[in-house]
């Protein structure tokens, strides 16, 4: 069974940083694409971030610039980096397992719970 775990998650002022981390477990993590995305209050999940199994990564026009993703095949894990942060970056940021083998991204029904990340002005 496919089990994502989030954190790294926190409360921290405009222009700071925060490395949230994602570790997976129940399959051969490095077949696999993965994901960030997020959620803000009353807003719907939108895709910030992805990275393919070979390396290949792309962003939301929103972070570019700010955020970058990685991936650890030997722990396991998926981090996104995020330097200089805005309010707007508030939400809960989810990981995603993706679906192998598609050129695009196309999120399966793995789902960690979430790590919020809190952006004060």
């Amino acid at each position: 069974q496919v089990q994502l775990v989030e954190s790294g998650g926190g409360l921290v002022q405009a222009g700071g940083s925060l490395r949230l981390s994602c570790a997976a477990s129940g399959s051969v993590f490095s077949l696999y694409p993965m994901a960030w995305y997020r959620q803000a209050p009353g807003k719907q999940r939108e895709l910030v971030a992805h990275i393919s199994s070979s390396g290949s990564t792309n962003y939301a026009d929103s972070v570019k610039g700010r955020f970058t993703i990685s991936r650890d095949n030997a722990e396991n894990t998926v981090y996104l980096r995020m330097n200089s942060l805005k309010p707007e970056d508030t939400a809960v940021y989810y990981c995603n397992r993706g679906t192998y083998g598609r050129v695009t991204y196309v999120p399966t029904n793995y789902w960690g719970k979430g790590t919020l990340v809190t952006v004060s002005s």
